[in-house]
Protein backbone atom coordinates (compact mmCIF):
# COMPACT_ATOMS: atom_id res chain seq x y z
CA UNK A 1 0.00 0.00 0.00
CA UNK A 2 1.24 3.40 -0.98
CA UNK A 3 0.35 6.95 0.12
CA UNK A 4 1.17 10.03 -2.48
CA UNK A 5 0.01 13.15 -1.94
CA UNK A 6 -1.11 14.97 -4.84
CA UNK A 7 -2.60 18.39 -3.33
CA UNK A 8 -3.17 20.42 -0.09
CA UNK A 9 0.14 19.25 0.62
CA UNK A 10 2.17 22.59 2.14
CA UNK A 11 -1.17 24.56 1.29
CA UNK A 12 -4.78 24.91 1.44
CA UNK A 13 -5.85 24.30 -2.08
CA UNK A 14 -6.22 21.53 -4.54
CA UNK A 15 -7.03 19.02 -1.90
CA UNK A 16 -5.95 15.60 -3.23
CA UNK A 17 -4.43 12.05 -2.41
CA UNK A 18 -3.41 9.16 -3.93
CA UNK A 19 -3.82 5.53 -2.53
CA UNK A 20 -2.03 2.57 -4.24
CA UNK A 21 -3.62 -1.02 -3.13
CA UNK A 22 -3.91 -4.26 -4.89
CA UNK A 23 -3.10 -2.85 -7.96
CA UNK A 24 -5.58 -0.32 -7.78
CA UNK A 25 -5.43 3.41 -7.46
CA UNK A 26 -7.69 5.32 -5.16
CA UNK A 27 -7.78 8.96 -5.39
CA UNK A 28 -9.11 11.44 -1.81
CA UNK A 29 -11.00 14.61 -3.17
CA UNK A 30 -10.06 16.23 -6.38
CA UNK A 31 -9.70 20.24 -5.83
CA UNK A 32 -9.52 23.29 -7.35
CA UNK A 33 -5.81 24.64 -6.75
CA UNK A 34 -6.30 28.72 -5.88
CA UNK A 35 -3.14 30.92 -6.06
CA UNK A 36 -1.07 33.07 -8.59
CA UNK A 37 -3.45 32.87 -11.76
CA UNK A 38 -0.55 30.99 -13.97
CA UNK A 39 0.66 28.54 -11.46
CA UNK A 40 -3.32 27.97 -10.27
CA UNK A 41 -3.30 27.40 -14.42
CA UNK A 42 -0.77 24.95 -15.00
CA UNK A 43 -1.38 23.46 -11.54
CA UNK A 44 -5.12 22.47 -12.66
CA UNK A 45 -4.34 21.75 -15.92
CA UNK A 46 -1.66 18.95 -15.51
CA UNK A 47 -2.00 15.95 -12.71
CA UNK A 48 0.83 14.16 -11.22
CA UNK A 49 -0.81 11.12 -12.14
CA UNK A 50 -2.95 9.77 -15.97
CA UNK A 51 -6.36 10.40 -15.48
CA UNK A 52 -7.24 7.47 -16.88
CA UNK A 53 -5.52 5.23 -14.65
CA UNK A 54 -7.44 6.19 -11.44
CA UNK A 55 -10.00 3.87 -10.33
CA UNK A 56 -11.96 5.43 -7.85
CA UNK A 57 -12.71 8.46 -6.10
CA UNK A 58 -14.12 9.32 -2.60
CA UNK A 59 -15.02 12.83 -2.16
CA UNK A 60 -14.98 14.37 1.26
CA UNK A 61 -17.18 17.22 0.35
CA UNK A 62 -18.08 19.90 -2.58
CA UNK A 63 -16.28 22.19 -1.48
CA UNK A 64 -14.92 23.55 -4.73
CA UNK A 65 -11.12 23.33 -2.86
CA UNK A 66 -12.11 19.29 -2.45
CA UNK A 67 -14.08 18.77 -5.51
CA UNK A 68 -13.67 21.34 -8.17
CA UNK A 69 -11.06 19.53 -10.35
CA UNK A 70 -13.37 16.68 -10.89
CA UNK A 71 -14.78 17.56 -14.31
CA UNK A 72 -11.44 17.97 -15.48
CA UNK A 73 -10.25 14.45 -14.17
CA UNK A 74 -13.21 12.74 -16.54
CA UNK A 75 -11.89 15.44 -19.01
CA UNK A 76 -8.65 13.78 -19.53
CA UNK A 77 -10.13 9.91 -18.89
CA UNK A 78 -10.82 9.16 -16.03
CA UNK A 79 -13.77 6.29 -15.72
CA UNK A 80 -14.23 4.87 -12.52
CA UNK A 81 -16.85 5.96 -9.69
CA UNK A 82 -17.55 8.58 -7.44
CA UNK A 83 -18.68 7.98 -4.07
CA UNK A 84 -19.68 10.72 -1.28
CA UNK A 85 -22.74 11.76 0.99
CA UNK A 86 -26.04 12.50 -0.77
CA UNK A 87 -26.24 15.71 0.42
CA UNK A 88 -22.54 16.17 -0.99
CA UNK A 89 -24.10 15.02 -4.40
CA UNK A 90 -26.31 17.48 -4.83
CA UNK A 91 -24.43 20.20 -3.75
CA UNK A 92 -21.75 18.78 -6.20
CA UNK A 93 -24.33 19.23 -8.77
CA UNK A 94 -24.95 22.56 -8.71
CA UNK A 95 -21.36 23.57 -7.81
CA UNK A 96 -19.70 21.72 -10.69
CA UNK A 97 -21.57 23.17 -13.20
CA UNK A 98 -21.65 26.89 -11.58
CA UNK A 99 -17.89 26.81 -11.65
CA UNK A 100 -17.98 25.65 -15.00
CA UNK A 101 -20.07 28.35 -15.99
CA UNK A 102 -18.02 31.05 -14.10
CA UNK A 103 -14.76 29.71 -15.91
CA UNK A 104 -16.36 30.06 -19.41
CA UNK A 105 -17.40 33.45 -18.40
CA UNK A 106 -13.83 34.83 -17.06
CA UNK A 107 -12.47 32.62 -20.31
CA UNK A 108 -14.89 34.87 -22.38
CA UNK A 109 -14.14 38.21 -20.37
CA UNK A 110 -10.35 37.84 -20.07
CA UNK A 111 -9.79 36.62 -23.61
CA UNK A 112 -12.14 40.17 -24.44
CA UNK A 113 -9.28 42.06 -22.85
CA UNK A 114 -6.71 39.99 -24.73
CA UNK A 115 -8.00 40.86 -28.48
CA UNK A 116 -7.63 44.74 -27.20
CA UNK A 117 -3.99 43.89 -26.68
CA UNK A 118 -3.44 41.13 -29.48
CA UNK A 119 -2.97 38.18 -27.07
CA UNK A 120 -4.05 34.83 -27.97
CA UNK A 121 -7.75 33.66 -26.45
CA UNK A 122 -8.03 32.18 -23.33
CA UNK A 123 -10.07 28.56 -22.67
CA UNK A 124 -11.74 27.79 -19.78
CA UNK A 125 -10.56 24.53 -18.07
CA UNK A 126 -13.53 23.10 -18.45
CA UNK A 127 -16.82 23.70 -19.70
CA UNK A 128 -20.64 23.17 -18.20
CA UNK A 129 -21.02 20.27 -20.72
CA UNK A 130 -17.71 18.73 -18.71
CA UNK A 131 -19.43 19.27 -15.61
CA UNK A 132 -22.37 17.23 -16.37
CA UNK A 133 -20.65 14.74 -17.81
CA UNK A 134 -19.05 14.08 -14.70
CA UNK A 135 -22.15 13.75 -12.62
CA UNK A 136 -22.52 10.59 -13.98
CA UNK A 137 -20.00 9.05 -12.35
CA UNK A 138 -21.43 9.62 -8.64
CA UNK A 139 -22.71 7.55 -6.45
CA UNK A 140 -24.02 8.76 -2.95
CA UNK A 141 -24.26 6.90 -0.07
CA UNK A 142 -25.94 7.36 3.78
CA UNK A 143 -23.49 8.31 6.35
CA UNK A 144 -22.44 5.09 8.66
CA UNK A 145 -23.21 2.95 5.66
CA UNK A 146 -20.03 0.46 4.83
CA UNK A 147 -19.56 -0.23 1.36
CA UNK A 148 -17.19 -2.09 -0.76
CA UNK A 149 -15.51 0.30 -3.65
CA UNK A 150 -12.71 -1.83 -4.60
CA UNK A 151 -10.64 -4.74 -4.03
CA UNK A 152 -10.01 -5.00 -0.35
CA UNK A 153 -11.10 -1.20 0.18
CA UNK A 154 -14.22 -0.55 2.40
CA UNK A 155 -15.67 3.00 2.75
CA UNK A 156 -17.93 4.79 5.60
CA UNK A 157 -18.50 8.30 5.45
CA UNK A 158 -18.67 9.98 9.10
CA UNK A 159 -20.12 13.76 9.82
CA UNK A 160 -17.39 15.95 9.75
CA UNK A 161 -19.43 19.14 10.40
CA UNK A 162 -18.18 21.28 8.03
CA UNK A 163 -20.80 21.79 5.44
CA UNK A 164 -23.77 19.72 5.14
CA UNK A 165 -22.95 16.27 3.55
CA UNK A 166 -19.39 17.08 4.51
CA UNK A 167 -17.23 13.58 5.58
CA UNK A 168 -14.50 12.27 7.77
CA UNK A 169 -13.75 9.17 5.11
CA UNK A 170 -12.82 5.56 6.77
CA UNK A 171 -11.07 3.11 4.55
CA UNK A 172 -10.95 -0.16 5.60
CA UNK A 173 -8.36 -1.34 3.80
CA UNK A 174 -6.90 -5.71 2.91
CA UNK A 175 -4.09 -6.24 1.10
CA UNK A 176 -2.55 -9.86 1.58
CA UNK A 177 -2.54 -10.58 4.89
CA UNK A 178 -2.57 -6.92 6.29
CA UNK A 179 -5.47 -5.02 7.38
CA UNK A 180 -4.94 -1.08 7.71
CA UNK A 181 -7.68 1.57 8.74
CA UNK A 182 -6.99 4.47 6.92
CA UNK A 183 -8.82 8.03 8.02
CA UNK A 184 -9.18 11.00 6.42
CA UNK A 185 -10.60 13.88 7.94
CA UNK A 186 -11.64 16.76 4.79
CA UNK A 187 -12.17 19.72 6.65
CA UNK A 188 -12.92 19.30 10.06
CA UNK A 189 -15.62 21.63 11.60
CA UNK A 190 -16.35 23.34 14.87
CA UNK A 191 -18.51 21.93 17.89
CA UNK A 192 -21.27 24.01 18.50
CA UNK A 193 -21.53 25.34 15.04
CA UNK A 194 -25.16 26.95 14.08
CA UNK A 195 -27.19 24.20 11.69
CA UNK A 196 -24.81 21.42 11.61
CA UNK A 197 -23.91 18.51 13.69
CA UNK A 198 -20.91 18.46 16.02
CA UNK A 199 -17.75 16.37 13.98
CA UNK A 200 -17.80 12.54 14.55
CA UNK A 201 -15.75 10.26 15.88
CA UNK A 202 -15.14 7.61 13.86
CA UNK A 203 -13.36 4.74 16.04
CA UNK A 204 -9.74 4.26 16.34
CA UNK A 205 -7.10 3.88 12.80
CA UNK A 206 -3.82 3.30 11.87
CA UNK A 207 -3.07 5.83 9.82
CA UNK A 208 -4.94 9.91 9.86
CA UNK A 209 -4.56 12.52 7.36
CA UNK A 210 -6.09 15.47 8.82
CA UNK A 211 -6.51 19.30 7.49
CA UNK A 212 -4.65 21.69 9.52
CA UNK A 213 -5.98 25.30 8.50
CA UNK A 214 -5.64 26.99 12.21
CA UNK A 215 -3.58 24.77 13.50
CA UNK A 216 -2.04 27.73 15.25
CA UNK A 217 -4.68 30.00 15.96
CA UNK A 218 -7.69 30.10 18.04
CA UNK A 219 -11.38 31.47 16.76
CA UNK A 220 -13.41 34.00 18.69
CA UNK A 221 -16.45 32.21 20.25
CA UNK A 222 -19.35 31.90 17.96
CA UNK A 223 -21.44 33.47 20.22
CA UNK A 224 -19.63 36.94 19.73
CA UNK A 225 -19.98 36.64 15.79
CA UNK A 226 -24.22 38.26 16.15
CA UNK A 227 -22.67 40.95 18.55
CA UNK A 228 -19.84 41.92 16.07
CA UNK A 229 -21.99 41.63 13.25
CA UNK A 230 -24.59 44.57 14.48
CA UNK A 231 -20.92 46.63 14.83
CA UNK A 232 -20.34 46.10 11.11
CA UNK A 233 -23.75 47.08 10.17
CA UNK A 234 -24.08 49.95 12.55
CA UNK A 235 -21.01 51.48 11.45
CA UNK A 236 -21.68 50.53 7.36
CA UNK A 237 -25.14 52.44 7.90
CA UNK A 238 -23.17 55.61 9.98
CA UNK A 239 -20.88 55.96 6.68
CA UNK A 240 -23.95 55.20 4.38
CA UNK A 241 -21.91 52.51 2.22
CA UNK A 242 -22.32 48.93 1.32
CA UNK A 243 -20.60 46.02 2.91
CA UNK A 244 -19.39 43.57 1.02
CA UNK A 245 -18.99 39.73 1.86
CA UNK A 246 -16.58 37.72 0.13
CA UNK A 247 -18.29 34.18 0.88
CA UNK A 248 -18.35 31.03 -0.19
CA UNK A 249 -21.70 29.92 -1.52
CA UNK A 250 -21.93 26.66 0.27
CA UNK A 251 -21.86 27.14 4.38
CA UNK A 252 -21.02 30.53 5.07
CA UNK A 253 -23.73 32.03 3.17
CA UNK A 254 -26.36 29.93 4.56
CA UNK A 255 -24.65 30.54 8.30
CA UNK A 256 -24.68 34.02 7.50
CA UNK A 257 -28.16 34.42 6.61
CA UNK A 258 -28.96 31.92 10.05
CA UNK A 259 -27.38 35.08 12.20
CA UNK A 260 -29.13 37.48 10.35
CA UNK A 261 -32.43 35.37 11.05
CA UNK A 262 -31.43 35.46 14.88
CA UNK A 263 -30.65 38.82 15.24
CA UNK A 264 -33.94 39.52 13.40
CA UNK A 265 -35.20 37.29 16.26
CA UNK A 266 -33.77 39.79 18.54
CA UNK A 267 -35.19 42.66 17.05
CA UNK A 268 -31.62 43.99 16.03
CA UNK A 269 -31.23 43.70 12.49
CA UNK A 270 -31.65 47.61 11.03
CA UNK A 271 -33.69 47.69 7.65
CA UNK A 272 -31.36 46.94 5.49
CA UNK A 273 -31.91 45.04 2.53
CA UNK A 274 -29.19 41.89 2.02
CA UNK A 275 -28.34 40.86 -1.01
CA UNK A 276 -27.34 37.31 -1.36
CA UNK A 277 -25.65 37.82 -5.15
CA UNK A 278 -25.33 34.01 -6.13
CA UNK A 279 -27.32 31.50 -8.49
CA UNK A 280 -25.34 29.01 -6.51
CA UNK A 281 -25.78 30.35 -3.05
CA UNK A 282 -29.84 30.19 -3.72
CA UNK A 283 -29.59 26.67 -5.14
CA UNK A 284 -27.10 25.36 -2.25
CA UNK A 285 -30.13 27.44 0.18
CA UNK A 286 -32.34 25.24 -1.48
CA UNK A 287 -30.45 21.85 -1.45
CA UNK A 288 -30.13 22.83 2.74
CA UNK A 289 -33.68 22.15 2.95
CA UNK A 290 -33.28 18.54 1.23
CA UNK A 291 -31.11 17.29 4.14
CA UNK A 292 -32.56 17.60 7.49
CA UNK A 293 -30.07 14.24 8.45
CA UNK A 294 -27.02 16.76 8.46
CA UNK A 295 -28.74 19.80 10.96
CA UNK A 296 -28.41 20.15 14.29
CA UNK A 297 -31.34 19.99 16.94
CA UNK A 298 -31.60 23.83 17.11
CA UNK A 299 -32.23 24.15 13.68
CA UNK A 300 -34.95 21.29 12.82
CA UNK A 301 -36.58 23.27 15.73
CA UNK A 302 -36.04 26.63 13.57
CA UNK A 303 -37.04 24.55 10.13
CA UNK A 304 -40.22 23.39 12.57
CA UNK A 305 -41.25 26.83 13.83
CA UNK A 306 -40.28 28.94 10.80
CA UNK A 307 -40.64 27.02 7.55
CA UNK A 308 -37.05 28.03 6.29
CA UNK A 309 -35.07 30.66 8.74
CA UNK A 310 -32.70 30.95 5.96
CA UNK A 311 -35.07 33.30 3.64
CA UNK A 312 -35.91 36.45 5.46
CA UNK A 313 -37.93 39.44 4.36
CA UNK A 314 -35.23 41.73 3.40
CA UNK A 315 -33.03 39.22 2.03
CA UNK A 316 -33.08 39.73 -1.93
CA UNK A 317 -31.85 36.32 -3.89
CA UNK A 318 -29.93 37.59 -7.33
CA UNK A 319 -29.62 35.75 -9.96
CA UNK A 320 -29.09 37.55 -13.10
CA UNK A 321 -26.31 39.08 -13.76
CA UNK A 322 -28.51 42.18 -15.11
CA UNK A 323 -29.61 42.63 -11.55
CA UNK A 324 -26.26 41.80 -10.00
CA UNK A 325 -24.90 45.04 -12.19
CA UNK A 326 -27.42 47.23 -10.70
CA UNK A 327 -26.57 46.67 -7.46
CA UNK A 328 -23.83 49.32 -8.14
CA UNK A 329 -26.12 51.91 -8.95
CA UNK A 330 -27.46 51.62 -5.22
CA UNK A 331 -26.88 54.75 -3.09
CA UNK A 332 -28.01 53.36 -0.20
CA UNK A 333 -26.48 50.79 2.82
CA UNK A 334 -27.08 47.38 2.01
CA UNK A 335 -25.25 44.18 2.19
CA UNK A 336 -23.42 42.10 -0.61
CA UNK A 337 -23.11 38.61 0.07
CA UNK A 338 -21.42 37.03 -3.25
CA UNK A 339 -18.78 34.44 -4.18
CA UNK A 340 -16.45 33.55 -4.48
CA UNK A 341 -15.10 33.18 -1.44
CA UNK A 342 -11.49 33.47 -1.46
CA UNK A 343 -12.40 36.72 -4.02
CA UNK A 344 -10.37 34.60 -6.63
CA UNK A 345 -13.41 34.41 -9.69
CA UNK A 346 -17.25 35.33 -9.71
CA UNK A 347 -19.24 38.35 -8.84
CA UNK A 348 -17.07 39.04 -5.55
CA UNK A 349 -14.60 40.32 -7.89
CA UNK A 350 -16.59 42.69 -9.88
CA UNK A 351 -18.33 44.08 -6.86
CA UNK A 352 -14.32 44.95 -5.14
CA UNK A 353 -13.55 46.05 -8.54
CA UNK A 354 -16.63 49.37 -8.59
CA UNK A 355 -16.08 49.69 -4.49
CA UNK A 356 -12.85 48.94 -3.01
CA UNK A 357 -11.78 51.82 -3.60
CA UNK A 358 -14.40 54.18 -1.58
CA UNK A 359 -13.85 54.78 1.95
CA UNK A 360 -17.76 54.40 2.54
CA UNK A 361 -17.34 50.12 1.29
CA UNK A 362 -16.67 47.67 4.16
CA UNK A 363 -15.38 44.54 3.18
CA UNK A 364 -16.08 42.17 5.56
CA UNK A 365 -13.63 38.44 5.75
CA UNK A 366 -15.32 35.85 7.07
CA UNK A 367 -13.03 33.02 5.93
CA UNK A 368 -9.98 31.61 5.46
CA UNK A 369 -8.36 33.45 2.33
CA UNK A 370 -5.18 31.39 0.88
CA UNK A 371 -2.30 32.84 0.02
CA UNK A 372 -1.58 34.88 -2.86
CA UNK A 373 -5.46 35.05 -3.86
CA UNK A 374 -6.89 38.68 -3.94
CA UNK A 375 -9.13 37.49 -0.44
CA UNK A 376 -5.68 37.35 0.90
CA UNK A 377 -4.15 40.80 -0.55
CA UNK A 378 -7.53 42.72 1.04
CA UNK A 379 -7.41 41.23 4.45
CA UNK A 380 -3.57 41.58 4.48
CA UNK A 381 -5.00 45.46 4.08
CA UNK A 382 -2.33 45.93 1.05
CA UNK A 383 -2.87 49.75 -0.13
CA UNK A 384 -3.10 48.13 -3.97
CA UNK A 385 -4.78 45.33 -5.81
CA UNK A 386 -4.71 43.92 -8.80
CA UNK A 387 -8.35 43.08 -10.07
CA UNK A 388 -8.99 42.07 -13.89
CA UNK A 389 -5.30 43.28 -14.69
CA UNK A 390 -5.88 47.25 -13.07
CA UNK A 391 -4.50 48.82 -10.18
CA UNK A 392 -7.07 49.55 -7.79
CA UNK A 393 -6.58 51.28 -4.04
CA UNK A 394 -7.87 50.09 -1.36
CA UNK A 395 -9.90 53.24 0.62
CA UNK A 396 -12.77 50.49 2.10
CA UNK A 397 -12.57 49.25 5.75
CA UNK A 398 -11.73 46.16 6.00
CA UNK A 399 -12.95 43.85 8.85
CA UNK A 400 -12.17 40.25 9.45
CA UNK A 401 -14.13 38.11 11.87
CA UNK A 402 -13.09 34.93 12.65
CA UNK A 403 -15.98 33.59 14.50
CA UNK A 404 -17.86 32.40 11.51
CA UNK A 405 -14.41 29.83 10.52
CA UNK A 406 -16.20 26.45 9.21
CA UNK A 407 -12.59 24.85 10.58
CA UNK A 408 -11.75 23.82 13.76
CA UNK A 409 -9.46 25.93 15.34
CA UNK A 410 -5.62 24.34 17.29
CA UNK A 411 -7.49 23.41 20.49
CA UNK A 412 -10.73 21.86 18.26
CA UNK A 413 -8.43 20.05 16.15
CA UNK A 414 -6.15 18.76 19.13
CA UNK A 415 -9.56 18.12 20.90
CA UNK A 416 -10.96 15.87 18.16
CA UNK A 417 -7.78 14.23 17.07
CA UNK A 418 -6.74 13.41 21.39
CA UNK A 419 -10.02 11.02 21.03
CA UNK A 420 -7.77 8.56 18.84
CA UNK A 421 -5.53 5.50 20.51
CA UNK A 422 -1.96 7.13 20.53
CA UNK A 423 -0.72 3.07 20.23
CA UNK A 424 -2.81 2.22 17.62
CA UNK A 425 -1.87 5.61 15.54
CA UNK A 426 1.06 4.76 13.57
CA UNK A 427 1.23 8.08 11.60
CA UNK A 428 -1.01 11.37 11.16
CA UNK A 429 -0.29 13.66 8.33
CA UNK A 430 -1.25 17.21 8.29
CA UNK A 431 -2.10 18.78 5.05
CA UNK A 432 -4.46 21.15 4.14
CA UNK A 433 -2.26 24.44 6.36
CA UNK A 434 0.61 26.54 5.85
CA UNK A 435 3.75 27.54 7.27
CA UNK A 436 3.49 27.55 11.32
CA UNK A 437 0.27 26.14 11.17
CA UNK A 438 1.79 22.62 10.87
CA UNK A 439 4.96 23.42 13.22
CA UNK A 440 2.46 24.62 15.97
CA UNK A 441 -0.28 21.69 15.65
CA UNK A 442 2.51 19.04 15.10
CA UNK A 443 4.30 19.88 18.22
CA UNK A 444 1.01 19.80 19.79
CA UNK A 445 -0.40 16.90 18.64
CA UNK A 446 3.25 15.44 19.87
CA UNK A 447 2.49 16.34 23.64
CA UNK A 448 -0.32 14.50 23.29
CA UNK A 449 1.13 11.34 22.69
CA UNK A 450 1.31 11.22 19.29
CA UNK A 451 4.90 9.82 17.97
CA UNK A 452 5.05 10.07 14.33
CA UNK A 453 3.47 13.20 12.69
CA UNK A 454 4.47 13.84 9.33
CA UNK A 455 4.06 16.87 7.13
CA UNK A 456 3.99 16.04 3.28
CA UNK A 457 5.29 17.30 0.40
CA UNK A 458 3.57 17.81 -2.46
CA UNK A 459 4.22 14.69 -4.61
CA UNK A 460 5.66 12.47 -2.07
CA UNK A 461 5.12 9.02 -1.42
CA UNK A 462 4.63 6.93 2.12
CA UNK A 463 4.56 3.24 2.27
CA UNK A 464 1.51 1.96 4.60
CA UNK A 465 2.93 -0.75 6.65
Amino acid sequence: MKLTFIGAAEGVTGSSHLLDINGQKILMDCGLYQGRREESIERNRRFLFQPQHIDTLVLSHAHTDHSGNIPNLVKQGFRGNIFCTQATRDLASIMLQDSAFLQEKDAEFITKRHRKKGLPPVEPLYTVEDAQASLEHFISMPYHKTLTISNGVDVTFYDSGHIIGSAVVVLDLHEGSRKIRLAFTGDLGRPHTPILRDPEFPGNVNYLITESTYGNRLHKPKDKAIETLKSVIDGAMNRNGKILIPAFSVGRTQELLYFFFQLREQDNLPDIPIFVDSPLAIDATNVYRLHPECFDAEMRRYMAENDNPLKLPNVVFVRTAEESKRLNDLTSPCIILAGSGMCEGGRIVHHLYNHISNPSTTVLIVGYMAENTLGRKILERQPTVNIFGEAKDVRATVVVMNNFSAHADRNELLAYISQFSTTEMKTIFLVHGEGEAFTSFRDGLMEKGFSRIVVPKRGESFELI
